[in-house]
Protein backbone atom coordinates (compact mmCIF):
# COMPACT_ATOMS: atom_id res chain seq x y z
CA UNK A 1 0.00 0.00 0.00
CA UNK A 2 1.35 3.39 -1.05
CA UNK A 3 2.11 6.06 1.76
CA UNK A 4 -1.21 8.15 2.00
CA UNK A 5 -0.74 11.41 0.42
CA UNK A 6 -2.86 14.31 2.06
CA UNK A 7 -1.52 17.76 2.84
CA UNK A 8 -3.89 18.46 6.23
CA UNK A 9 -5.45 16.56 8.67
CA UNK A 10 -8.35 17.80 10.84
CA UNK A 11 -8.98 16.34 13.60
CA UNK A 12 -12.51 16.29 16.08
CA UNK A 13 -12.03 17.31 19.42
CA UNK A 14 -14.03 15.35 21.83
CA UNK A 15 -13.53 11.77 22.28
CA UNK A 16 -11.15 12.40 19.64
CA UNK A 17 -8.43 14.17 20.96
CA UNK A 18 -9.45 14.57 24.39
CA UNK A 19 -11.73 11.99 26.48
CA UNK A 20 -14.88 13.09 27.56
CA UNK A 21 -15.81 11.63 30.94
CA UNK A 22 -19.24 12.48 32.04
CA UNK A 23 -19.25 9.60 34.65
CA UNK A 24 -17.33 11.66 37.21
CA UNK A 25 -20.20 14.48 37.43
CA UNK A 26 -21.89 14.19 40.13
CA UNK A 27 -25.08 11.68 40.49
CA UNK A 28 -28.50 13.25 40.61
CA UNK A 29 -31.92 12.13 40.68
CA UNK A 30 -33.80 13.48 37.91
CA UNK A 31 -37.33 12.31 36.70
CA UNK A 32 -36.87 9.00 38.47
CA UNK A 33 -33.80 7.98 36.52
CA UNK A 34 -30.30 8.47 38.32
CA UNK A 35 -27.90 10.70 35.41
CA UNK A 36 -24.88 12.27 35.58
CA UNK A 37 -25.12 15.98 35.73
CA UNK A 38 -23.72 19.42 36.28
CA UNK A 39 -26.86 20.69 37.76
CA UNK A 40 -25.29 20.13 41.36
CA UNK A 41 -23.00 23.07 40.14
CA UNK A 42 -25.72 25.13 38.73
CA UNK A 43 -28.70 24.66 41.26
CA UNK A 44 -26.61 26.92 43.67
CA UNK A 45 -26.81 29.42 41.40
CA UNK A 46 -30.49 29.71 40.51
CA UNK A 47 -30.99 29.61 44.39
CA UNK A 48 -28.75 32.67 45.16
CA UNK A 49 -30.19 34.57 42.52
CA UNK A 50 -33.66 33.75 43.00
CA UNK A 51 -34.14 32.83 46.19
CA UNK A 52 -37.68 31.09 47.29
CA UNK A 53 -38.60 31.86 44.10
CA UNK A 54 -36.49 28.41 42.32
CA UNK A 55 -38.26 25.86 42.26
CA UNK A 56 -36.17 22.58 41.07
CA UNK A 57 -38.54 21.15 39.73
CA UNK A 58 -40.05 23.49 37.47
CA UNK A 59 -36.42 24.42 36.53
CA UNK A 60 -36.22 20.93 35.49
CA UNK A 61 -39.20 20.10 33.79
CA UNK A 62 -38.55 23.76 31.27
CA UNK A 63 -34.78 22.82 30.78
CA UNK A 64 -35.84 19.24 29.64
CA UNK A 65 -38.28 20.79 26.94
CA UNK A 66 -35.85 23.33 25.90
CA UNK A 67 -33.15 21.04 25.73
CA UNK A 68 -35.59 18.50 23.32
CA UNK A 69 -36.60 21.82 21.21
CA UNK A 70 -33.44 22.56 20.64
CA UNK A 71 -32.00 19.06 19.39
CA UNK A 72 -35.04 18.97 16.74
CA UNK A 73 -34.26 22.61 15.70
CA UNK A 74 -30.16 21.40 15.01
CA UNK A 75 -31.20 18.48 13.01
CA UNK A 76 -33.55 19.90 11.36
CA UNK A 77 -31.67 22.73 10.30
CA UNK A 78 -27.43 21.91 10.23
CA UNK A 79 -27.03 25.02 13.09
CA UNK A 80 -25.68 25.05 16.58
CA UNK A 81 -27.53 26.51 19.12
CA UNK A 82 -25.15 27.42 22.12
CA UNK A 83 -25.54 26.54 25.68
CA UNK A 84 -26.26 30.20 26.66
CA UNK A 85 -29.13 30.31 24.21
CA UNK A 86 -30.32 27.10 26.12
CA UNK A 87 -30.14 28.66 29.37
CA UNK A 88 -31.08 31.99 28.27
CA UNK A 89 -34.63 30.30 26.76
CA UNK A 90 -35.29 28.65 29.96
CA UNK A 91 -34.65 31.86 32.06
CA UNK A 92 -37.28 33.59 29.61
CA UNK A 93 -39.89 30.97 30.33
CA UNK A 94 -39.22 31.20 34.30
CA UNK A 95 -41.69 33.76 35.90
CA UNK A 96 -39.07 35.02 38.40
CA UNK A 97 -36.50 36.16 35.85
CA UNK A 98 -36.72 39.73 34.81
CA UNK A 99 -36.19 40.54 30.50
CA UNK A 100 -32.99 42.65 31.79
CA UNK A 101 -31.63 39.63 33.80
CA UNK A 102 -31.62 36.37 31.16
CA UNK A 103 -28.85 37.63 29.50
CA UNK A 104 -25.98 37.91 32.04
CA UNK A 105 -28.16 35.15 34.64
CA UNK A 106 -27.70 32.71 30.97
CA UNK A 107 -24.07 33.75 31.07
CA UNK A 108 -23.51 33.34 34.55
CA UNK A 109 -24.71 29.52 34.23
CA UNK A 110 -23.20 28.87 31.45
CA UNK A 111 -19.92 29.03 32.80
CA UNK A 112 -20.31 27.16 35.52
CA UNK A 113 -22.06 24.94 33.78
CA UNK A 114 -18.70 24.43 31.16
CA UNK A 115 -16.56 24.50 34.08
CA UNK A 116 -18.01 21.05 35.15
CA UNK A 117 -17.50 20.09 31.29
CA UNK A 118 -13.74 21.38 31.43
CA UNK A 119 -13.35 19.02 34.68
CA UNK A 120 -14.47 16.23 33.16
CA UNK A 121 -12.34 16.43 29.78
CA UNK A 122 -8.86 16.16 29.25
CA UNK A 123 -6.08 14.63 26.79
CA UNK A 124 -4.33 11.41 26.62
CA UNK A 125 -0.57 11.76 26.43
CA UNK A 126 -0.39 9.09 23.82
CA UNK A 127 -2.87 11.33 22.13
CA UNK A 128 -0.69 14.36 22.27
CA UNK A 129 2.47 12.57 21.74
CA UNK A 130 0.79 11.17 18.44
CA UNK A 131 -0.52 14.99 17.18
CA UNK A 132 3.53 16.15 18.26
CA UNK A 133 4.67 13.29 15.80
CA UNK A 134 1.89 14.25 12.78
CA UNK A 135 2.60 17.94 13.04
CA UNK A 136 5.75 18.47 11.53
CA UNK A 137 4.56 16.49 8.12
CA UNK A 138 1.06 17.96 7.99
CA UNK A 139 -0.99 20.90 8.73
CA UNK A 140 -3.28 20.45 11.60
CA UNK A 141 -6.80 21.56 11.86
CA UNK A 142 -9.64 20.81 13.99
CA UNK A 143 -13.72 20.96 13.76
CA UNK A 144 -15.54 20.44 16.96
CA UNK A 145 -19.44 20.26 17.29
CA UNK A 146 -19.61 21.72 20.49
CA UNK A 147 -22.05 24.50 21.99
CA UNK A 148 -19.79 26.92 23.99
CA UNK A 149 -16.28 28.45 22.24
CA UNK A 150 -15.17 29.62 25.11
CA UNK A 151 -15.34 26.24 26.63
CA UNK A 152 -14.26 24.35 23.42
CA UNK A 153 -10.72 27.00 22.82
CA UNK A 154 -9.92 26.34 26.56
CA UNK A 155 -10.67 21.93 25.92
CA UNK A 156 -8.14 22.79 23.20
CA UNK A 157 -5.52 24.47 25.35
CA UNK A 158 -5.60 22.05 28.15
CA UNK A 159 -4.31 19.99 25.91
CA UNK A 160 -1.12 21.60 25.36
CA UNK A 161 -1.09 21.24 21.45
CA UNK A 162 -3.36 23.75 20.38
CA UNK A 163 -0.47 25.98 18.95
CA UNK A 164 -0.09 23.20 16.54
CA UNK A 165 -3.67 23.73 14.79
CA UNK A 166 -3.47 26.35 12.65
CA UNK A 167 -7.06 26.49 11.86
CA UNK A 168 -10.30 25.79 14.27
CA UNK A 169 -13.16 25.76 14.10
CA UNK A 170 -15.74 24.99 17.14
CA UNK A 171 -19.33 24.86 15.97
CA UNK A 172 -20.55 27.26 18.25
CA UNK A 173 -18.41 29.76 16.62
CA UNK A 174 -20.28 29.37 13.10
CA UNK A 175 -23.66 28.63 14.07
CA UNK A 176 -23.40 25.52 11.88
CA UNK A 177 -22.80 21.90 13.69
CA UNK A 178 -21.60 18.61 11.47
CA UNK A 179 -22.61 17.13 9.45
CA UNK A 180 -23.95 20.14 7.52
CA UNK A 181 -21.91 20.53 4.16
CA UNK A 182 -21.00 24.13 4.90
CA UNK A 183 -18.78 23.50 7.97
CA UNK A 184 -16.42 21.16 6.37
CA UNK A 185 -16.36 24.00 3.65
CA UNK A 186 -15.72 26.70 5.45
CA UNK A 187 -12.43 24.27 7.16
CA UNK A 188 -11.13 23.42 3.18
CA UNK A 189 -12.03 27.74 2.65
CA UNK A 190 -9.33 28.03 6.19
CA UNK A 191 -6.65 25.38 4.99
CA UNK A 192 -6.95 26.91 1.11
CA UNK A 193 -6.89 23.09 0.21
CA UNK A 194 -9.04 20.80 -1.91
CA UNK A 195 -11.06 17.97 -0.24
CA UNK A 196 -8.73 15.07 -1.70
CA UNK A 197 -6.14 16.77 0.16
CA UNK A 198 -7.39 16.81 3.53
CA UNK A 199 -7.77 13.47 5.65
CA UNK A 200 -10.64 14.34 8.43
CA UNK A 201 -10.27 12.12 11.92
CA UNK A 202 -12.92 11.50 14.31
CA UNK A 203 -14.87 9.01 16.07
CA UNK A 204 -18.50 9.75 15.32
CA UNK A 205 -19.42 7.74 11.64
CA UNK A 206 -22.27 9.95 10.67
CA UNK A 207 -19.98 13.54 11.66
CA UNK A 208 -16.57 12.46 11.07
CA UNK A 209 -17.27 9.99 7.88
CA UNK A 210 -20.43 10.60 6.12
CA UNK A 211 -19.84 14.57 6.38
CA UNK A 212 -16.43 15.20 6.00
CA UNK A 213 -16.77 12.30 2.80
CA UNK A 214 -20.03 14.40 1.28
CA UNK A 215 -17.40 17.35 0.52
CA UNK A 216 -14.48 14.93 -0.90
CA UNK A 217 -12.39 14.76 2.16
CA UNK A 218 -10.87 11.36 3.00
CA UNK A 219 -11.53 10.16 6.85
CA UNK A 220 -10.12 7.85 9.04
CA UNK A 221 -12.79 6.37 11.76
CA UNK A 222 -11.66 5.87 15.15
CA UNK A 223 -13.60 2.68 15.79
CA UNK A 224 -13.34 2.42 19.74
CA UNK A 225 -13.40 -1.50 18.91
CA UNK A 226 -16.05 -1.63 17.04
CA UNK A 227 -16.89 -4.33 14.23
CA UNK A 228 -17.67 -2.20 11.65
CA UNK A 229 -19.40 1.12 10.71
CA UNK A 230 -23.46 2.01 11.04
CA UNK A 231 -25.44 0.75 8.14
CA UNK A 232 -26.04 4.10 6.09
CA UNK A 233 -22.32 5.31 6.14
CA UNK A 234 -19.39 4.81 3.94
CA UNK A 235 -16.58 3.26 4.75
CA UNK A 236 -13.92 5.15 5.82
CA UNK A 237 -10.64 5.31 4.44
CA UNK A 238 -9.22 3.92 7.38
CA UNK A 239 -9.98 2.94 10.38
CA UNK A 240 -8.12 3.14 13.88
CA UNK A 241 -9.37 2.30 17.44
CA UNK A 242 -7.92 5.68 18.60
CA UNK A 243 -5.48 8.76 17.86
CA UNK A 244 -2.82 7.37 18.89
CA UNK A 245 -2.70 4.44 16.07
CA UNK A 246 -2.57 7.59 13.23
CA UNK A 247 0.91 8.30 12.67
CA UNK A 248 0.88 4.44 11.96
CA UNK A 249 -1.53 4.57 9.19
CA UNK A 250 0.43 7.80 7.95
CA UNK A 251 3.66 5.84 8.19
CA UNK A 252 5.77 8.67 10.06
Amino acid sequence: MSKPNFKAIVLDLFDTLVKWEPHRLPLMEVNGRQVRTTMPFVFPKLEERLGEDFDQQSFIEIYGAVVDEILLEREREGIEITCFERFARTLRRMAPVPDDDVHPFAEDLTRVHMAGVRAVTWAPEDRVLAVRQIAPHYRLGLLSNFDDAQCGREVLLDTGVAHLFEAVIISAEVGLRKPNPRIYQRMLEMLQLEPHEVLFVGDTPREDVAGPQQVGMRTAWISKGAPAVPDGIPEPHFIITDLAELPRILEL
